[in-house]
């Protein structure tokens, strides 16, 4: 049973129209990145209620208050204009999944660089956060005016930290979700120009915003409270542990991100392979990324067009010259020359094939012919040979070469037998003469470099022929020669029997003849 691809939600389906993706693109990307914001706001909050000291007010409740409330009206406001415009930004991605066309080569790229446009966008939001809540509480503390900057720059610090967090997850978030446009804009073709950041880049990013960031601010409170001892025992005690909480939280989800981000193409390149190997050569991967894995995903499709391509000249090889000598030929390559070889030949021509096409449409003669040599392959095959050429109306087999077969005398009899019953029975309206010899012959590919074939050559072939023609004449319309009788098994051997001899066109000496036997058939 062939297995199910995983990720298919990546292919576009055939009943989705662009519209429709570009819509489900839509609501996806901004409902992840308001949950991604919320997220992230709920972080400073957090840290400043539990952690950061606020502003030194009399009312400290007051200004829990007003940084909540400011958070929160922040938080609609900018997260609102933040998803219009981070989307406004992809409107020429949108534009011709919509329209059902082909990617210009600049909507391409905007498709592949989209999550930096929405990690800019991102920057800028928590930038501006960073900034206004820094006055805010600059504004709310009391004291003297380096007491106000240093509470309004923790307030800075603190905002710049989830920020910086955020924007990894935003990278993170935008890039899965918009891989089912890139996957349709890269259906193309990669190019050559690298329009993802590559695999070290996107590893480093979450662990740097997510890790080495906040690890680098325990850092810097340490020095504080070692220099200027503004945190107690317990204040110090507690953001180590807040922080290291989450600093171990978000950077975990950071990295598991970016590795599944890493791994489902990999997963999908595997089940892929398992495809190939269970000979489903019409499998394809979808290119969705403009880095190394994307690479990685078109050569995996060009290396089974080629797979199919190979498979498709294998077939019309094995068709044009036997299955047998196609596959010697691409196990053992192929060289001019021939060797000596104790080899069956049956050789079988229609009879008043002239007439036929003198009386009958081009059509009719080509149908007739093609279901007489419909029975002669499946025949030969059956028996263990195989048909070296067709010659206009007859039909060249040979047993025994290029492969060893055992009796093959044996089997080219009881194909003759089978053939002459099958084609009285199967095919109206023609009669086919069959002649059988055995003996040695050379057996080898025959030409130029450039235009060879394989064949069999010797005197068996010329005998083979000269009893087609003599067997014409007779009512059985199948000969073989007295000496194929010897080398045959006696199973078989004992279904004929000998017929006189005669001197046959071209030859020296008498052949003896036989036929099948009275029920030999």
């Amino acid at each position: 049973m062939r297995r199910s691809i995983p990720f298919a939600w990546l292919v576009p389906r055939r009943d989705e129209s662009g519209r429709d993706l570009a819509r489900r693109i839509r609501l996806t990307l901004t409902l992840s990145l308001v949950a991604a914001n919320v997220l992230g706001a709920a972080t400073v909050v957090a840290l400043g209620v539990l952690v950061l000291p606020l502003p030194t007010v009399e009312n400290e409740g007051t200004a829990v208050a007003v940084n909540v409330a400011a958070a929160g009206v922040y938080l609609l406001v900018f997260s609102t204009l933040g998803s219009w415009w981070g989307l406004r930004r992809l409107r020429a991605a949108q534009t011709w999944l919509e329209a059902e066309r082909p990617p210009t080569a600049e909507e391409r790229r905007i498709v592949l660089r989209g999550p930096r446009r929405i990690v800019a966008v991102q920057v800028t939001i928590w930038a501006i956060a960073a900034a206004f809540f820094g006055i805010l509480n600059f504004w709310l503390a009391k004291g003297t005016f380096a007491n106000q900057l240093d509470d309004g720059a923790r307030v800075t610090s603190l905002v710049l930290f989830a920020g910086l967090v955020n924007c990894a997850f935003a990278y993170l978030i935008a890039e899965r979700q918009l891989r089912p446009a890139a996957a349709r804009a890269l259906a193309a073709g990669l190019g050559e120009r690298k329009l993802a950041p590559g695999i070290k880049s996107r590893m480093m990013l979450p662990w740097a915003a997510a890790t080495a960031v906040p690890t680098l601010g325990l850092v810097v409170v340490g020095i504080s409270a070692l220099t200027e001892r503004d945190f107690s025992y317990n204040e110090l005690a507690l953001l180590m542990i807040v922080v290291g909480c989450v600093t171990i939280f978000f950077g975990g989800l950071a990295i598991f991100l970016a590795a599944r981000a890493l791994a489902d193409p990999i997963v999908h390149m595997r089940e892929a392979v398992h495809e190939v190997e269970d000979g489903h050569l019409d499998t394809h991967v979808p290119v969705y990324d403009g880095g190394e894995i994307g690479q990685l995903q078109a050569g995996f499709n060009a290396m089974v067009d080629g797979l199919r391509e190979r498979e498709r000249i294998q077939d019309l090889f094995g068709r044009h010259v036997g299955e047998e000598v196609a596959r010697k030929a691409l196990e053992q390559g192929i060289e001019l020359g021939g060797e000596e070889r104790d080899v069956a030949v049956l050789f079988t021509d229609v009879v008043g094939s002239t007439t036929i096409a003198a009386e009958r449409p081009p059509h009719e003669v080509v149908e007739l012919l093609n279901r007489f040599f419909a029975v002669v392959v499946e025949v030969v095959r059956k028996h263990g040979g195989w048909v070296n050429k067709f010659e206009g109306d007859a039909a060249l087999a040979v047993f025994g070469a290029p492969t060893n077969l055992d009796d093959a005398e044996g089997a080219a009899l009881a194909a003759g037998r089978e053939l002459a019953e099958r084609l009285g029975r199967e095919v109206e309206g023609l009669e086919a003469a069959i002649g059988i010899s055995a003996g040695r012959a050379v057996a080898g590919n025959i030409g130029e470099e450039s235009r060879f074939e394989y064949t069999v050559i010797g005197d068996p072939v010329n005998e083979a022929a000269r009893l087609t023609e003599l067997a014409k004449e007779m009512p059985g319309r199948l000969l073989a020669s007295g000496a194929i009788l010897e080398r045959a098994g006696a199973a078989e051997a004992q279904r004929w029997r000998l017929d006189g001899a005669t001197t046959l066109r071209g030859r020296s000496q008498e052949t003896r003849l036989a036929v099948p036997a009275e029920g030999g058939r």
